[in-house]
This record gives C-alpha cells, sequence and structure tokens, in this order.
C-alpha cells in the first residue's frame, strides 16, 4: 500500500508523534521511509546545500540519529536535509522522488493561526497530490 512514506520533520518535540506512529505503520507494510528536513537559517537560505555551521551540523545529526532508529527497528530508512523554504522544498521532493504517503505533524493551531502562521502542513497538502497523513503533536 505505502511502499515509500516521506516523513518532514522539524526537528523539535513536535517530530516524536509521527516518528513514533511512522515506526510502527511502516513495520507493518513493510514500508521504506524517507526522513527530510528543510534547513531554514540564514545559511541555509543564502548558501543551500553549501551551507555550513551548527544548524547545519546539528540538523543532519537529528537526521542521522533518527534514520538509525527506524533501521533499529528493521525499516529501510534514509534522510534528506533540504535548504530554505519548507514548502517548498517539500513540494519539491515530492515532485521529484517517488513516494506513496507524505506524513507530517501539526502544532494543532486554530484556523486563525494556521492562517496567520501560514501552516506547512495545510499548505503541502493542498500542492500534493500524494496522500497526507498529519497528526496532531500533544
Amino acid at each position: 500500500m505505502y511502499k515509500t512514506i516521506l516523513v518532514t520533520l522539524e526537528i523539535s518535540a513536535t517530530d516524536r508523534v509521527i516518528i513514533d506512529h511512522i515506526k510502527k505503520l511502516a513495520k507493518v507494510l513493510a514500508s521504506r521511509v524517507v526522513l527530510l528536513h528543510v534547513a531554514t537559517g540564514v545559511p541555509a537560505i543564502v548558501h543551500g546545500p553549501d551551507a555550513a555551521g551548527e544548524e547545519i551540523s546539528s540538523d543532519q545529526e537529528v537526521l542521522n540519529r533518527t534514520r538509525d532508529e527506524f533501521s533499529a527497528a528493521g525499516i529501510e530508512a534514509s534522510a534528506v536535509l533540504a535548504y530554505g523554504d519548507p514548502v517548498k522544498e517539500i513540494v519539491k521532493w515530492v515532485g521529484k522522488n517517488s513516494c506513496d504517503l507524505v506524513a507530517m505533524a501539526t502544532h494543532g493551531h486554530k484556523l486563525v493561526a494556521d492562517i496567520l502562521l501560514g501552516e506547512v502542513a495545510n499548505k503541502v497538502q493542498h500542492a500534493i497530490s500524494v496522500p497526507v497523513l498529519l497528526l496532531r503533536a500533544r
């Protein structure tokens, strides 16, 4: 059903809800998981893949640890670090690569807050044609 699941990560406590859920789902369905985080700091925006510094190193470390967590559970996983605008980069990844499901954690804001904050999950789900699983972080 879901051969490849793209899991977008914020590199925050919000991620735990989607990580735990997808580990169970991917195990049952024998899915491959791709973990994607978009670095949004100034170096990432200005230099893209050539960016360096604390943010980039830290983000890559968390991605690698999370990938290893999936691997330790017997789930094929890879980690991708992108740079710039999260909505654009997630939509671009989905357009260039094959996945059957995009999984994201949300903060669960109310409608007005979502509009004011420009919720990434809301924009992504309206810009892609694959199913999107949204889980509210507690």
